[in-house]
């Protein structure tokens, strides 16, 4: 994976001229390369330059030595979000290879820790993550007097999508978004809930009055359960009201979902409904319902778990947004990082901190 340094270089620097002791390019390094190696706040990073800086003075020139911990902070608050957002896409799209079929998972979610007594309110953040690439692929800052539904769109805009399958939860089922992914040459999959009432159901009389045209199974064994997914895909949209509307609908789909609990031997099942418009078979549409939970097991648990997001308390101008970015440029450089494939991020996270041969190789993969 190229190096996200060169991308980042070239962006506007938001500091006054006469102001600045240290290069940008050496602030954005610093911060990458502390934060993965575990720091998670401005007096961390400015700890671990200090610590590493023999290190640090073979890659950069740190005319004035290490920036403080106020220098970052004021830096990232000052930075404009969208610009280093433009250029995070920018390195995303010349390292990852997107290939027909792949799953691009949309959701939100919010960083808890950015919200401050003064009534500014917790940023909410509007994810694309790539399966097959392990890759977060983009992000969107929800406006505090909106919501996900016109985020969503804003993020489709940016991102390439064509030949890919577009999961979404219910928040984004609407037809605009569904016009939107297919302007894109991909198909999309739809979560449908109780937000499109007459849509769910319609396709619960799909489901109770026409037969399924297909139908996969695919059954879990460990961790003391058994789990098995049945996909049912209907063709018959007749029950659906105004199909039309929804640009390229092709098929409703039923998800029934069974886990079985050994050592308490209770059983619990569900049922969720999307459409979609893809004709793909019950099986290429069941493994990318299943596919979308990645965005939640590997971008945002990664976020709070590894990298502490929910606990930061950065909320000076932009830098709770910038540094939400930060974490997700350390976490595609770990993720992708191949030498270690059995160590967690975690565990790479600790081998970069002891190891500055390993960090760079991380870092120019």
């Amino acid at each position: 994976m190229e190096s996200p340094i060169s991308y980042f270089s070239q962006i506007p620097d938001p500091r006054i001229e006469r102001c600045k002791a240290h290069s940008l390019e050496d602030i954005i390094f610093i911060t990458i390369a502390a934060v993965i190696c575990g720091a998670e706040t401005w007096n961390e990073i400015e700890a671990y330059g200090e610590s590493k800086e023999t290190w640090l003075r073979e890659h950069l020139l740190l005319p004035n030595g290490i920036p403080s911990h106020d220098t970052f902070n004021r830096f990232f608050s000052l930075l404009n979000a969208e610009v280093f957002e433009d250029a995070f896409l920018s390195w995303v799209r010349a390292v990852s290879f997107l290939t027909d079929g792949e799953v691009i998972s949309i959701d939100g979610k919010t960083v808890r820790g950015s919200r401050d007594t003064g009534g500014k309110h917790a940023i909410h953040m509007v994810s694309a993550w790539a399966s097959a690439n392990r890759l977060s692929l983009g992000q969107i800052k929800v406006d505090e007097k909106s919501n996900e539904i016109t985020a969503i769109p804003k993020l489709l805009d940016v991102l390439v999508l064509k030949g890919c399958f577009v999961t979404i939860d219910a928040m984004g089922c609407q037809r605009d978004i569904a016009e939107k992914i297919i302007s894109k040459e991909a198909d999309y999959i739809l979560a449908v809930k109780g937000n499109q009432g007459i849509l769910e159901e319609n396709i619960e009389d799909t489901v109770r009055f026409t037969p399924s045209t297909s139908d996969w199974k695919e059954e879990d064994f460990g961790h003391g359960r058994i789990e098995s997914r049945h996909c049912f895909l209907y063709k018959d949209l007749s029950f659906i009201e105004n199909v039309q509307r929804w640009k390229s609908l092709a098929a409703v789909v039923k998800i029934e979902s069974t886990r079985y609990i050994k050592s308490t031997g209770k059983e619990e099942k569900q049922t969720r409904f999307y459409i979609t418009s893809s004709d793909a078979s019950a099986e290429v549409i069941g493994k990318a319902v299943r596919s979308h939970w990645g965005i939640e097991n590997q971008l945002h648990w990664q976020l709070d778990v590894s990298f502490s997001e929910d606990q930061s308390r950065k909320r000076d101008g932009h830098a709770a947004q910038n540094f939400s970015l930060i974490n997700r440029i350390a976490l595609n450089l770990l993720k992708n990082e191949q030498s270690k494939k059995k160590r967690s991020v975690k565990g790479k996270r600790l081998c970069a901190g002891w190891n500055n041969e390993y960090l760079l190789k991380i870092l120019k993969n």
